[in-house]
């Protein structure tokens, strides 16, 4: 396991947090925790590996050591690729704090029987819950809503709809634009949401190694498109900063907002920044 760049500052920050409302800390790539003025804490898509260089190179530190976690309610997964599925990053959580691991069903996949978290590492089965599009969990102080994704290179992605009483927020994980937001924007009263933005590089191809022109995530005009139908108040881009050919700058998303009625504001975050609803 790589060992954080940043010791266990952020990870005692998080933990002495007495937020008002609701705290959002941006972890890098897609990762985020959410803490409510009860002290409930939910991570979601946490990821602290380095990828698989030379094919995946990981951008930014690695912001906190998993072990260091000793207080944590859930982990949330929206789908089933490494950087959201990680046994090195995520079964420390569950192990120390004794948090629950919601997911999906292919998520879970991963967690039982390609990684075996439950042999592997001190966590039950029933720590790992299986989620599905439709279904609301309540998690301390927070409310939970399982909506769909539209992510072409996952089998089972969903997003998440995370209500408290001082707001609302939602992750959509690598999701691209998708016929379901425009519900979902009349369903809920989004305060923030995140969504993958990044620009298409060529990365090696998995099988031969040979470059290949890559779009994992939303380029410029798919984010607002997805932000707009969402009716976002606020809109983080994530994932941005990860991936070496695919990093991007979320500044030149005000010059692709500034016509729409949503999102109306951006929320542009560096690794280990939070955000308060």
């Amino acid at each position: 396991m790589t060992s954080s760049d940043w010791d266990d500052w952020l990870v005692r920050e998080i933990e002495d947090a007495s937020p008002e409302g609701v705290a959002v800390w941006y972890l890098g790539c897609n990762g985020f925790v959410l803490k409510g003025t009860g002290g409930t804490t939910i991570f979601i898509d946490p990821y602290v590996g380095v990828g698989d260089p030379p094919r995946t190179v990981r951008m930014i530190p690695v912001p906190f050591d998993p072990e260091d976690i000793g207080e944590a309610d859930a982990v949330l997964a929206t789908h089933e690729h490494t950087d959201h599925v990680h046994g090195p990053s995520q079964a420390p959580i569950l192990e120390n704090a004794g948090a629950t691991f919601y997911a999906p069903d292919d998520s879970l996949t991963v967690a039982r029987e390609d990684e075996s978290w439950t042999e592997e590492y001190d966590v039950a089965d029933d720590q790992l819950v299986e989620v599905t599009e439709g279904e609301t969990i309540d998690i301390g102080e927070f409310t939970v809503h399982v909506e769909g994704a539209n992510d072409p290179d996952a089998t089972h992605p969903v997003s998440y709809v995370v209500e408290h009483e001082a707001g609302t927020f939602f992750h959509g994980g690598d999701t691209k634009p998708s016929e379901e937001f425009e519900r979902i924007g009349s369903a809920y009263d989004i305060d923030l949401g995140a969504l993958a933005f990044g620009t298409v590089g060529r990365i090696p191809d998995k099988e031969t190694g040979e470059p290949k022109r890559t779009r994992w995530y939303n380029d410029e005009n798919q984010i607002v498109e997805a932000a707009a139908d969402l009716e976002l108040e606020a809109l983080l881009p994530s994932h941005w900063d990860m991936w070496r050919g695919l990093t991007s700058d979320p500044k030149v998303l005000h010059h692709h907002a500034k016509s729409f009625e949503y999102p109306n504001r951006l929320e542009l975050v560096e690794i280990g920044d939070r955000v308060d609803l």
